[in-house]
């Protein structure tokens, strides 16, 4: 008896056909794709070329391609082996415009008319006319070239590379210290956006060096980029964060406690977290916060005075991880001064918001979460504030978590500080209740 035969069966011989069909539609999709000529491509990157350029050799490149072989070191014609300079190459004009005309021909995406990079004469005429409009007090004028020079800096990295070797930062940098002098809020317009464009240009180019660092750091300086920290428009609070924190973070210590004593510093970073412009100004604020917090103790006090404590647990709640990083590191810092201790012992959120951040998020997050969570739980068995503080982390999960965290690893200070906070721990146990930490039961101050 002959059996019918299956779908699969019937279909098999077809088969191979399809295959052929594919093998046939596919080389006619390679086919409709035209071929790049040879002279249209890069001899370094091997792909179509978008801005030309010739060197005296002769040989054609794309700039990003050749100008990035000359960055590593090799002053030399790359097909060739002829010496070669940065400012030897010339845009090849002719070239870009047929390889724009092939392109729309073959229906293949367009090649853009490049912008002329700045020359090195350029970049020193910009920078010259920001120093003399600043020196002169023309705040206008000098507003308007330090805008240029940042959207010349912004265009590509060739541009700020040239800029920068030209003096970008300390120009600029020197241009700020001219201006200040005044508060923001009682100067004119003029003034007051001319400032808030000059620190915008100056993120252009960081790290600032120390001759910028010292310009933006006199007393005049200091106290008129607070002043735009607090009263300027939202686009310079938020450069005026980022600039702070460049000089926080890359300053000696001396320079550090001299922000912190500047007047108003503290309160303006403090509201730049609470009424945030953006994601960017929030973490520069947080963690000039930081460096301010651990280079003084006077500025710790001051912060929690300020309600800091408060502000950050209420940040840490959803925050993201870099946000959670910066916003533990902080609130570590505060807790060196006893203000901020007492601050953070009373307030309901601190100790089960340490507890919760302090894995799934990152090695760092840890680290600076266990240590603000010994600090607030050590003291004498019979010190109200850090028993209560001990209380509330059993309940929340601490003592299990810790244990987790010397099981899968952790090394130095942190290790050192998760053993003993498991010792201060272990005497409450047998009278606390522990509840899962993601639900935060029994809290007085839900979130």
């Amino acid at each position: 008896m002959v059996l019918p035969m299956s779908r699969t069966t019937r279909l098999a011989p077809d088969l191979p056909l399809l295959r052929r069909g594919r093998r046939q539609v596919a080389a006619a999709d390679d086919d409709s794709e035209p071929a790049v000529p040879a002279h249209f491509l890069c001899p370094i990157s091997l792909e179509l070329m978008k801005d030309p350029v010739t060197a005296p050799t002769g040989i054609t490149y794309d700039r990003e391609s050749v100008e990035g072989w000359l960055a590593r070191g090799r002053a030399t014609c790359p097909v060739t082996g002829a010496p070669v300079r940065l400012g030897d190459l010339v845009p090849n004009h002719a070239t870009r415009r047929v390889i724009q005309d092939w392109c729309v021909a073959n229906q293949a995406e367009r090649v853009s008319t490049p912008k002329v990079p700045v020359a090195e004469d350029d970049a020193a005429e910009v920078l010259a006319a920001v120093s003399a409009a600043s020196r002169r007090g023309d705040a206008a004028k000098c507003g308007e070239v330090a805008a240029k020079a940042r959207a010349l800096g912004k265009e590509s990295d060739r541009n700020r590379r040239c800029l920068l070797a030209a003096g970008a930062a300390q120009r600029l940098s020197s241009a700020f210290r001219d201006l200040a002098g005044e508060p923001v809020e009682g100067a004119g317009a003029a003034v007051s956006g001319a400032l808030g464009k000059i620190l915008a240009a100056l993120t252009v180019f960081f790290p600032l060096d120390d001759e910028s660092r010292r310009c933006i750091a006199s007393p005049a300086s200091l106290k008129t980029l607070v002043s735009v920290l607090s009263h300027g428009d939202l686009a310079a609070r938020a450069s005026a964060a980022v600039v702070l924190r460049e000089l926080a973070s890359s300053a000696d210590r001396s320079t550090v406690e001299t922000i912190s004593r500047t007047p108003g510093a503290c309160e303006s970073l403090l509201t730049l977290v609470r009424s945030p412009v953006s994601p960017q100004a929030t973490k520069a604020a947080l963690v000039t916060a930081y460096y301010l917090a651990t280079a003084s103790d006077r500025a710790a006090a001051r912060l929690a005075s300020l309600g800091a404590v408060p502000v950050f647990a209420e940040l840490l709640v959803d925050a993201d991880k870099g946000t959670s990083e910066k916003a533990l590191a902080v609130l570590d810092g505060v807790l060196c001064a006893d203000a901020g201790l007492e601050a953070a012992r009373a307030h309901a959120l601190v100790v089960p918001v340490l507890v919760k951040k302090m894995f799934r998020v990152s090695d760092m997050a840890t680290e600076f979460a266990v240590s603000a969570l010994w600090r607030l739980c050590r003291g004498a068995p019979d010190a109200a504030g850090a028993a209560a503080c001990r209380a509330d982390a059993l309940r929340v999960g601490a003592f299990q978590k810790l244990l987790l965290l010397l099981q899968v690893g952790c090394g130095g200070l942190t290790k050192d500080r998760a053993s003993e906070l498991l010792k201060l721990l272990n005497g409450s146990r047998a009278s606390v209740e522990c509840i899962e930490t993601a639900d935060f039961k029994g809290l007085k101050r839900p979130f």
